[in-house]
């Protein structure tokens, strides 16, 4: 609580250690210290359109493809995601730019006052989330497009009431803070539903019975994925059709997987905010996202980078692996760069990969949840491994040694990709 706020200095980095300190516990569930700050900060009521997503996968690519659909329509919108992967700025996003070093160091000193004045002390995850919010108020943003942390209902994002509510989709992850069913974690997730707004969900499960109560509760109108809206890709492999009782849309693919762009898609049209088709199309083919299936061609060879990091993620990274390799038959191996954190389903993951993955080159990541090594050997038992002293090295090895034949796959974290883009920059 004591500690002395960096309040004379522009420096980034040293506001963002100082967050790391102030409150003991990294991940703090629940809202009760953090809502009096909120209110003194004035962003729980914005003068703005508030779209929330919530869900286990897909939240990156579903609030990015938002973002980009209404940039091209011109409004000013301010897109909050987490984690970022390389710096910290991806954050935080006003229009389409990260926003620069100064606006967020003057959104600290404003928090950091805030939760003095309450007698209070904050999460790095609170305090980073609460100042892209007075960032927003600040901008005067039209739209604000919000991705939970984690979980919903006691998730810091959770402080603003949104006008839409999104649930991508309901996986297992996050056990330990979140529950150890589908059901408790859609518990958690139905806490971003407020009364009387549409809410979204792309879940291919059937419906929770905690969203379906939630909704019900508080007459809130459901959007379901292959109910209510559908969508199905186009003979001419170029197009895909979106469709609802009222509307028929033929759309651009683009870079991010169909299922999150029509989510995205789906909570625009129920938003009540104007959205010509023109511009839907346009926000989908400019919308990208780092390390989702993201396919880069380094060093004569191709790369593919995908953060996912639990079954569901890498189940869904499966099945887009496959239909590139389909299309793309010169490759007949896959060499994987992979580490996961300890407190992941890292067994089912491996099991998952293990008939697609040739070779894996695995290291230690540098965070205190990396998994040990002996972790990872245990799961790849009987598989072709080899261990390296770290990612980088990992990476090096897979860039000199790998064949025309073969495919490298960098994947397991966000952690893993972190470390080849840090190498990668360092090699520029």
């Amino acid at each position: 609580m004591n500690h002395t706020a960096p309040l004379d200095t522009d420096d980034l980095q040293t506001w963002l250690n100082y967050w790391s300190h102030v409150h003991v516990t990294g991940i703090d569930l629940g809202l009760e210290r953090v809502i009096p700050v909120a209110e003194k900060l004035g962003v729980t009521q914005p003068n703005a359109k508030v779209l929330t997503v919530a869900g286990t996968n897909g939240k990156g690519s579903t609030t990015t493809t938002l973002a980009a659909i209404l940039n091209a329509q011109g409004y000013k919108v301010g897109l909050y995601q987490s984690p970022h992967i390389y710096k910290f700025n991806e954050r935080v996003k006003l229009s389409g730019i990260e926003v620069d070093d100064q606006s967020l160091v003057d959104a600290f000193v404003q928090v950091d006052q805030a939760r003095r004045a309450c007698d209070l002390s904050l999460s790095f995850f609170e305090a980073t989330t609460l100042a892209a919010l007075v960032i927003f108020k600040q901008q005067q943003c039209d739209v604000w497009v919000l991705e939970v942390g984690l979980g919903g209902r006691l998730d810091v994002v959770n402080v603003v009431n949104p006008d839409v509510a999104v649930i991508t989709n309901i996986g297992l992850d996050h056990t330990d803070w979140l529950g150890d069913s589908i059901e408790k974690i859609a518990f958690e997730k139905a806490g971003i539903i407020r009364p009387d707004i549409p809410v979204v969900f792309a879940g291919i499960q059937d419906l929770p019975q905690a969203i379906q109560v939630k909704a019900e509760q508080f007459n809130a109108q459901l959007y379901i994925a292959n109910r209510d809206y559908f969508y199905e890709y186009a003979q001419d492999g170029l197009t895909w059709n979106f469709a609802t009782s009222g509307t028929t849309l033929k759309l651009p693919l683009g870079t991010l997987a169909i299922e999150n762009i029509s989510t995205a898609v789906a909570a625009i049209l129920v938003s009540g905010l104007t959205v010509s088709q023109e511009a839907i199309a346009e926000g989908i083919q400019s919308a990208t996202l780092a390390g989702r299936f993201e396919i880069r061609h380094i060093a004569n060879q191709t790369v593919i980078f995908d953060a996912g990091h639990n079954p569901h993620g890498v189940d869904f990274l499966l099945k887009q692996l496959r239909k590139f390799l389909e299309y793309n038959k010169q490759y007949t191996e896959v060499v994987a760069v992979f580490s996961m954190l300890v407190d992941k389903d890292i067994n089912t993951v491996v099991k998952l990969l293990k008939n697609t993955v040739t070779l894996w080159k695995i290291a230690p990541l540098t965070v205190p949840r990396a998994a040990p090594m002996q972790q990872l050997h245990v799961a790849l038992q009987g598989q072709s491994v080899q261990q390296f002293q770290n990612v980088q090295v990992a990476f090096q090895s897979a860039l000199q040694e790998t064949k025309n034949n073969q495919l490298i796959l960098v994947c397991g974290s966000f952690h893993t990709l972190e470390a080849v883009w840090e190498y990668l920059e360092e090699c520029q």
